[in-house]
């Protein structure tokens, strides 16, 4: 990264109030201090994988890693594991353990992996993980929700499941072999596995993540269109999505549809309400015309804002933070955060340029005070993130290529996005996935606090 393009990243963000990492960017900058351009952990080399000793990832010194379920390995039940690995979440399990809930954005097979399934002609869901810290082995990999399509990210909840969120307005028609309506969110307990029954209060949409907040249990969700919605689910009861609830899509006050996706102030701020959707279960505004936005003209009609497409999500310090991966004049990414007691939209970041940021989408705040980030972009991707202390970082490049050394595959993906960025619950471990040809990372090292 050039040191004006890092500095233009910076001086963007400084004035942001992104929690710790930007409150001592603007100090930093406030005080006429330098922004150094070097990598705080040193620079990025190629590292051999600890399982199968091939140089997928780039680190730097001091950090080390090991593949733990490529697509293609045995699962516990004798089936292979599902490809596409996206969105993911770590919890603490028994015996000192790591439970790895995994998504699996698969839609074209057409038969479901594991048992109970939602709809038996759909290939996706999740899978779950058991990791030992201790070993540094997998104990276990099986099916945790099945017959569902598409099931790009989600996120944790503070009681411990994971929500899986299908990206799809797919239904049984002649052009697809699917049984039932898809766009659903479904529940999934890290201890055991999904009823696979949708939570259909929460809204028929192209899903991408969810964030919830752990004081009121509201769970805000993201929509990965061109054109496309912020909303949260207010829940009858905390904690227990299935009996229902309230779906709403936020508004700008007095700047009714306001569309975020271009021209936006630095820093730009604005006062919101929400807005009810009174039928979350509509996928469609006009089923002969095929026209998907249902959910979203509900909230569009009452004044909902437009966003570009919103895939990360996370809660934390008492607000909210979304990515929009293709926000921003240079179509490189925004981001956004929300403070919901004070009701106060703020554009945290606009990327300038691929060199800063280069679509970010998965984020997620470290143990150690910073945010990882990871990137769906436009060349090699990389695992990015920004430190407590003001200092934008690349934590890992993909440099994944494959000659039919693993499960026969062939060819160059480092090209391929990073996605469901998670850390251990005592945050030696960050775990990681790189979509295609699909495996699961675990790395860790020699971590610095106020760092990733």
């Amino acid at each position: 990264m050039s040191t004006l393009s890092r500095r233009a990243f910076l001086a963007a963000a400084g004035m942001a109030a992104f929690g710790a990492p930007f409150r001592a960017l603007a100090e930093r900058l406030r005080a006429g201090v330098e922004v150094e351009d070097s990598f705080p952990y040193g620079p990025l080399r190629p590292v051999p994988d600890e399982t199968t000793g091939l140089p997928l990832l780039e680190l730097p010194e001091g950090f080390r890693y090991r593949s733990i379920s490529w697509y293609g390995d045995p699962m516990s039940n004798g089936q292979t594991t599902p490809p596409l690995h996206d969105g993911m979440a770590a919890f603490p399990g028994s015996n000192d353990t790591v439970v790895l809930i995994r998504n699996h954005e698969v839609s074209l097979s057409t038969t479901a992996f594991g048992d109970p399934a939602y709809d038996p002609k759909a290939p996706g869901g999740t899978t779950t993980i058991v990791f030992d810290p201790r070993t540094e082995r997998v104990v276990s990999v099986r099916a945790s929700l099945a017959g569902t399509v598409n099931n790009c990210a989600g996120g944790p909840t503070p009681w411990g499941s994971w929500l899986s969120c299908e990206e799809t307005l797919v239904a049984p028609g002649p052009s697809t072999s699917v049984t039932r309506q898809h766009g659903y969110i479904f529940e999934v307990p890290h201890d055991g596995v999904s009823n696979a029954q949708p939570l259909k209060a929460m809204g028929c949409f192209w899903h991408e993540a969810i964030a919830v907040d752990p004081v009121t249990g509201i769970v805000y969700e993201t929509e990965d269109r061109t054109q496309a919605g912020l909303y949260r689910f207010v829940p009858t009861t905390r904690g227990r999505l299935a009996e229902g609830g309230k779906l709403q899509m936020l508004a700008v006050v007095r700047r009714p549809q306001l569309d975020t996706r271009r021209d936006q102030r630095s820093q730009a701020t604005y006062d919101i309400d929400w807005v009810d959707i009174a039928e979350p279960d509509k996928p469609h505004v006009d089923p002969q015309a095929k026209d998907t936005h249902g959910v979203m003209q509900q909230g569009l009609d009452r004044g909902g804002a437009i966003f570009a497409r919103l895939e990360g999500a996370w809660f934390g310090q008492g607000r909210l933070y979304v990515s929009a991966t293709n926000g921003g004049n240079a179509n490189m990414g925004q981001l956004w955060e929300l403070d919901p007691e004070a009701g106060k939209l703020r554009l945290v970041f606009e990327s300038p340029g691929p060199d800063v940021l280069n679509m970010p989408d998965n984020i997620c705040l470290s143990p150690r005070g910073g945010l990882a980030l990871c990137e769906d972009g436009t060349r090699i991707q990389r695992l990015q993130g920004l430190t407590r202390d003001g200092r934008i970082v690349t934590l890992a490049r993909n440099n994944i290529v494959l000659n039919g050394q693993k499960h026969g595959f062939i060819g160059d993906y480092s090209t391929r996005e990073w996605a469901g960025v998670t850390y251990s619950p005592d945050g030696k471990w960050l775990f990681a996935n790189i979509q295609v040809p699909g495996v699961t990372l675990a790395i860790t090292g020699r971590w610095i606090d106020g760092g990733l």
